[in-house]
């Protein structure tokens, strides 16, 4: 189905949408959310993966919303032809949250998807939420900006390394040995490529991980990242001893922190207020790591929406720590590493697919690539 809109004198500006879902109602409603924005251009709807894969290559959408479960051709299934199809599209996915859909969400983000919303259980309770219109709104306006609107750079920062020269050594004072990593919007994708280029010297440190997720996804997280990489990975408890060879990850909706109990470095689990309107919130890991383990760790700040971990990386680099942040270009959303930059707490700025080989270089006293 084609949405036709009259354009407003503004409408160059718009960003174009497809709206791909099951639910006539459900497409009735975004689109109609959408509208009443003055933002957006909906071109188009679909109620299954195949109508919404020609949407794609006809439109060139700036979002398509993609419903995971439709009938005949599924969201997870559609993905890949869609990118393939419109490789500028952003997907934002859209799914009530079951144990399959989490893991099929989660497959989705690593292979391009960039964001997801949960849908209320119920068509009333979807009608009714504000919280849940706020949160879609929210979402598709920041994935849409981002692919438009670079950020802004300093012209005396440049802290970039030079193409091929990935040595992390210079700016660390002591070998590191513990991983510290926080990321948001397009996070599972980067985390999960970064785990697997440092490899087997993983089981020279520990990991930990800050990923912005709900709760449902955190332990299916852990599970592909295990999977992936081949390390093993779970939440923690609150007082885990936090072993070598190890990756945790931050439960969804709780904090993940660092304390130091009987002589013990262990996870603190903690339901405290967000940070940065977040929880877990990669500052809370920063700052408890700064306090409790100074330049044996390394930060590592990739993409995602907001500021989260800026204050946490001035901590780090306080107690000795460097902090490596991705840069703009390899980032789905320069939000949280950009304002890590802008703020100079960055150790070094990279791209995202030289930062696991030279963190591993790093641990393994190996040259530089």
């Amino acid at each position: 189905m084609i949405v036709s809109r009259s354009a407003s004198p503004g409408s160059g500006r718009h960003k174009t949408v497809v709206i791909a879902d099951d639910s006539a109602v459900v497409r009735g409603l975004f689109a109609r959310w959408l509208g009443e924005t003055g933002n957006f251009h909906v071109v188009a709807v679909a109620g299954d993966g195949e109508t919404a894969l020609a949407h794609a290559g006809r439109f060139k959408p700036d979002v398509l919303v993609l419903d995971l479960d439709m009938r005949g051709v599924d969201g997870p299934s559609a993905l890949p032809h869609i990118l393939r199809e419109s490789p500028h599209t952003s997907i934002l996915l859209a799914a009530t949250l079951n144990e399959r859909n989490t893991r099929l969400a989660l497959e989705c983000m690593t292979k391009g998807a960039m964001d997801l919303v949960s849908k209320p259980d119920s068509r009333a309770g979807m009608t009714l939420s504000l919280d849940f219109r706020s949160e879609f709104l929210l979402k598709l306006g920041n994935i849409a900006q981002s692919a438009t609107q670079p950020g802004t750079l300093p012209p005396e920062v440049d802290l970039g390394w030079p193409a091929g020269h990935t040595d992390l050594r210079p700016l660390v004072w002591a070998m590191p040995r513990y991983l510290l990593i926080g990321a948001s919007t397009g996070g599972p994708r980067a985390v999960a490529r970064v785990l697997f280029d440092i490899g087997d010297a993983l089981r020279d440190i520990t990991t930990l991980v800050v990923q912005h997720m709900p709760p449902l996804f955190t332990a299916s997280f852990a599970e592909q990242v295990a999977s992936h990489v081949g390390i093993p990975t779970r939440e923690p408890f609150d007082g885990e001893r936090l072993a070598r060879g190890t990756v945790y990850i931050a439960p969804g909706g709780r904090h993940l922190g660092i304390d130091r109990r009987l002589g013990h470095i262990v996870a603190a689990i903690s339901d405290g207020p967000p940070v940065n309107f977040c929880r877990p919130a990669v500052d809370v890991l920063f700052a408890d790591a700064a306090r409790h383990l100074g330049a044996a760790a390394l930060g590592l700040v990739l993409t995602g929406m907001g500021s989260d971990g800026t204050d946490g990386a001035a901590a780090l680099r306080q107690a000795g720590a460097a902090v490596v942040a991705q840069d703009e270009q390899s980032s789905t959303i320069w939000g949280m590493p950009g304002s890590v930059v802008r703020a100079r707490h960055a150790s070094a700025v990279a791209p995202l697919d030289e930062i696991g080989g030279a963190i591993r270089a790093l641990l393994r006293g190996a040259p530089p690539a």
